[in-house]
């Protein structure tokens, strides 16, 4: 039964595309032409407001991760920082520690 559902959807889909292509085929007055060009205009109209919505949006999502790529690299500059201040802590405690072992053997 989907499949025939899904086949009669199929017929559906295509007996409207030919009527929509009859209709266009069969205008046959300038009034029928003025309505038509009228519908395409609006149809264009209504694709450039979604194409200019979609480019707003893009630029906008561009922009939102280049910031985010740039807060991205200051975190890693920040972690590379903290880590070379914690490696030359853990060398200067190193070296605390071994002057007070090398200063303790002394005694």
């Amino acid at each position: 039964s989907a499949q025939i559902a899904d086949l009669q959807q199929k017929l559906l889909d295509a007996d409207n595309g030919d009527r929509a292509k009859q209709r266009w085929d069969s205008i046959a007055t300038i009034l029928e032409a003025k309505c038509a060009l009228k519908y395409l205009l609006g149809e264009l109209v209504s694709s450039k407001v979604q194409e200019s919505k979609l480019q707003s949006s893009l630029e906008q999502s561009q922009a939102s991760c280049s910031d985010v790529q740039k807060m991205l690299m200051e975190e890693r500059n920040h972690i590379a920082e903290l880590e070379a201040e914690f490696q030359n802590q853990i060398l200067v405690q190193e070296q605390q520690h071994q002057e007070k072992v090398n200063h303790s053997s002394w005694k």
